[in-house]
């Protein structure tokens, strides 16, 4: 039956002394390192749920929500647990570190095993995982109460609750994610909750029942996620491998996005791959038709009343537009604002990658600028021929932001007179209402746009816009040796069939962001 009062409290009476006792200090480390650990866990699954399902706005506010309702859950089902409260926080930190802790994982494999099943997955590990830390801090305040006064009680952990959270917040952008990756993040995190474990196991070992039944759970945990450690880049990598259909040669996790590169060898099959937070980026058979149709139109129109001599790539970290772009020897100067640093490292120094670019980022032409296209626009004064913008399709606010009329205007302040602006601007076919809206929104700013689209086998059909402050020219000339474009295939490209042509749409501002839910829609519905 244990000792009278047992569980009821599980602090010595003879430790309230003035000052926190021994006890009560490492209770209270105990609330920093599980509110470090709970944000992490929460952090994680927006993270992951962005990267896999997009719109990271609308992925981050669905599974914050939930998590912070099921902490209230939690909170409440703590009130249920009345006595042996060293034994039950002690059982909680446990399935807290294997469920937080494994839960990253956990959602990289269900992502690739059982894509139509990923969304459940999701809010059932977070709805745990959530019901599970609203438990810890209750308890902790319970097991404090009879040696410290409320006021006291309070302020003490809530004050540690909030210092774990800050510092988590600024570390897991930072350092964890870059260093670590979400898998490893998280069970990193998850042996943390078994150390407590551990160390309560420890702290009130003379109070427990059953001692060395809680000692094996705390060993056999820790030697699941330290196992978990070991094989944490195994598993992800067998993840991406069936969810991308070919071999992951290249998966990293950077501040920005998630970059993974595949590779499928062989006469007719796509060859390398990249893929940003999921979607294809290029493949290596037919980049060439997206990058030469991307380039070329503008940069040759310019030539034909001289060469551009000052030039830009916005985005395109993967050097590819680049490489074309130096095709024309009169070019003085390209200014590529690429905001990953480790997409241009990646691209530079990977001998695979940088083959593909011709090492076009390793020419003394280059500077490579690792900024935010927008602050870098509202901030710089330089002016050039030719704007190259190349950013990812936008599956989120943060990059829709750059396919606004505030976006565009700043373009135009950074364009010469004679020079021609290029966006990439996704498919016409399948997001027509989402193509259509980009040339609108150009044109609201006082620009000329100028449509156009070319098929590219791994994306379909594509769309292209070209700002400028007058008229587009098609160019008599192209550049020797061009794959897919020539001078007389390149008017067809100008030519839009009914089912792509002109609809009438809203101009996409910052204050509405109408396009980010356009382009969800429309993809969405190919998904389906």
């Amino acid at each position: 039956m244990g000792r009278p009062g047992a569980g009821t409290h599980d602090l010595n009476p003879r430790d309230s002394t003035p000052g926190p006792s021994p006890v009560e200090l490492a209770l209270l480390t105990s609330v920093f390192v599980v509110s470090a650990c709970g944000l992490v866990y929460e952090l994680a699954a927006g993270a992951l749920a962005s990267y896999l399902l997009g719109d990271s706005v609308l992925q981050f506010s669905t599974v914050i929500g939930a998590y912070l309702f099921a902490m209230g859950v939690g909170s409440y089902l703590s009130r249920f647990l009345e006595r042996q409260l060293s034994a039950h926080f002690l059982r909680i930190e446990l399935l807290v570190a294997l469920a937080g802790g494994g839960m990253p994982l956990a959602l990289f494999v269900a992502h690739a095993a059982m894509p139509g099943s990923f969304r459940f997955v999701l809010y059932a590990l977070v709805t745990l995982v959530g019901i599970l830390v609203g438990l810890e801090i209750p308890l902790v305040m319970r097991m404090l109460k009879k040696n410290v006064a409320l006021k006291d009680l309070v302020s003490q952990v809530l004050t540690f609750d909030y210092l774990g959270a800050l510092a988590v917040s600024i570390a897991f952008p930072l350092l964890l994610v870059p260093q670590l990756g979400l898998a490893r993040t998280g069970l990193l995190f998850g042996l943390m909750n078994a150390a407590v474990a551990l160390w309560a196991l420890w702290l009130f070992r003379q109070a427990l029942r059953h001692v060395k039944s809680h000692a094996l759970a705390c060993a056999a945990t820790l030697a699941l996620l330290t196992g978990g450690m070991v094989w944490a880049e195994h598993i992800t990598t067998w993840a991406e491998d069936k969810l991308y259909q070919d071999h992951a040669v290249i998966a990293l996790t950077t501040p920005y996005q998630r970059i993974v590169v595949t590779n499928a060898p062989g006469e007719g099959r796509l060859g390398l791959r990249l893929f940003l937070n999921g979607n294809l980026q290029f493949a290596q058979r037919d980049e060439y038709r997206y990058h030469e149709a991307l380039v070329h139109p503008v940069m040759a129109a310019f030539a034909e009343q001289g060469t551009p001599k000052k030039v830009a790539v916005l985005g395109g970290g993967d050097g590819m537009a680049v490489r074309e772009i130096l095709k024309y020897p009169g070019v003085e100067s390209v200014t590529l604002i690429e905001l990953d640093p480790a997409m241009t490292k990646l691209f530079t120094d990977e001998p695979m990658l940088s083959a593909l670019n011709a090492h076009a980022l390793s020419s003394p032409t280059l500077k490579i600028v690792n900024t935010d296209a927008f602050g870098w626009l509202e901030h710089s004064d330089e002016v050039f021929d030719v704007l190259v913008v190349d950013f990812p399709d936008p599956t989120n606010f943060s990059i829709g932001k750059l396919f606004t009329n505030s976006f565009y205007a700043l373009l135009d302040q950074h364009l010469s007179a004679s020079g021609y602006a290029v966006i990439q601007t996704t498919s016409p076919l399948v997001a027509r209402k989402s193509f259509w809206t980009v040339v609108h929104t150009i044109e609201s700013v006082g620009l000329t746009a100028t449509p156009y689209h070319a098929h590219v086998p791994s994306f379909g059909e594509w769309g292209f816009v070209i700002a400028s402050r007058r008229p587009y020219r098609l160019p008599t000339q192209l550049p020797e040796g061009l794959r897919f474009l020539n001078a007389k295939s390149l008017p067809l490209l100008f030519d839009f069939p009914q089912d792509m042509d002109k609809v009438p749409t809203e101009i996409n501002r910052l204050s509405n962001q109408v396009l980010v839910t356009t382009y969800e829609d429309e993809w969405g519905r190919v998904a389906k």
